[in-house]
């Protein structure tokens, strides 16, 4: 297995790519996930002036045979960005690790307890549904991936679409965690719904289930205006 490190709208000196490999050591990986396929970390810069002291992002993203695990910080300089999520990848790697030699007799950490065993917190701000808004003028459209945009930008897309197979609550919880984020998209296995944990305020934690409502369906088909019309 090789170490790729590649930058986003950034150039990868030689010298930091050197000391990726040896603040990343495979060897060390191994012990503790000896199904790694794939370790990837990608480098990237916030122009802002505004954020010197964050302008440096190193996000890590290690593949095998289990859950994703992804570790990322922000920092004045590359070199310091890395240490950081370096040391949130290993946490992250001891804590799959412990999980699956204590398997054997042990209890499925519930929902209500995962925060617990994680540390640190987070908020997650912006819940709820958006208001109603009058449509504006007609103005010039444009594509940006696969989004179809109006007006001027500047619009930054980033798109990722990931392959995973139908999961309980409690393990999109604990693989919520794996990949440090403040949400995880999941097929729930119980209902085989597309479903979203978030975390709330404090510890807690929140769950959006998402249904097709038949009746919206029907309403919004062709077949449905020529009906009422009759």
């Amino acid at each position: 297995m090789d170490i790729v490190v590649k930058g986003r709208k950034t150039e990868v000196p030689e010298r930091f790519r050197k000391h990726v490999a040896e603040k990343l050591k495979l060897e060390k990986i191994q012990k503790l996930d000896g199904k790694v396929i794939s370790l990837d970390v990608e480098v990237s810069k916030e122009p802002n002036p505004r954020q010197a002291d964050r302008s440096d992002r190193v996000e890590i993203t290690l593949r095998s045979r289990g859950p994703v695990i992804r570790a990322e910080a922000a920092a004045s300089d590359a070199y310091a960005a890395l240490d950081l999520a370096a040391e949130k990848l290993e946490a992250r790697l001891r804590k799959q690790h412990d999980k699956r030699f204590s398997r054997r007799g042990a209890r499925r950490i519930p929902a209500a307890e995962v925060a617990d065993h994680v540390p640190g917190v987070a908020t997650l701000n912006g819940t709820g549904l958006a208001a109603p808004r009058e449509e504006p003028e007609p103005v010039p459209t444009k594509k940006i991936g696969s989004l179809e945009v109006q007006g001027e930008g500047p619009l930054v897309v980033r798109e990722k679409t990931h392959v995973a197979a139908p999961m309980t609550l409690d393990q999109a919880l604990y693989e919520m965690e794996l990949v440090g984020h403040d949400f995880y998209l999941f097929v729930d296995s119980e209902t085989k719904e597309p479903s979203v944990v978030y975390r709330r305020h404090a510890y807690d934690y929140g769950v959006i289930h998402l249904r097709t409502d038949t009746m919206v369906t029907q309403a919004h088909s062709p077949e449905a205006g020529g009906a009422l019309g009759g």
